[in-house]
């Protein structure tokens, strides 16, 4: 009997892949919470933002909120355009998998980056 673990070796393609079927679900689950709270709860968009000011949180911790709404953002849409190129049959041999692969981390990661400095 074979052990599951001798047979699947984890590799960057493979959590590549999890990791964009997870940040669909999430942003997509996200964006459905977000727009059906809007429908639902009381007050309007200003109230909500001036609510979330008055927490004072500290510049660490909205950091890290910003970079975890902009890094599944920027990742899912870095790694849709590398799909978007493997559909048109480029890419596909095993270092040039592996090379977009470590573009696109470390693209998300600036421009997840870039976005919070912006905000």
């Amino acid at each position: 009997m074979l052990c599951l673990y001798t047979v699947c070796v984890w590799s960057v393609p493979m959590m590549m892949s999890i990791t964009h079927r997870g940040t669909g679900v999430g942003l997509s689950g996200g964006i459905s919470a977000f727009a059906l709270l809007a429908l639902v709860l009381p007050g309007n968009y200003p109230y909500y933002l001036d609510l979330i000011h008055s927490l004072s949180i500290g510049p660490a911790l909205l950091g890290l909120a910003k970079f975890g709404i902009a890094f599944p953002l920027s990742y899912h849409t870095l790694n849709g355009i590398r799909h978007l190129f493997w559909d048109s049959g480029k890419g596909f041999t095993l270092p040039e998998v592996y090379r977009s692969g470590y573009v696109v981390i470390v693209l998300s990661i600036l421009t997840s980056i870039a976005a919070i400095a912006y905000m």
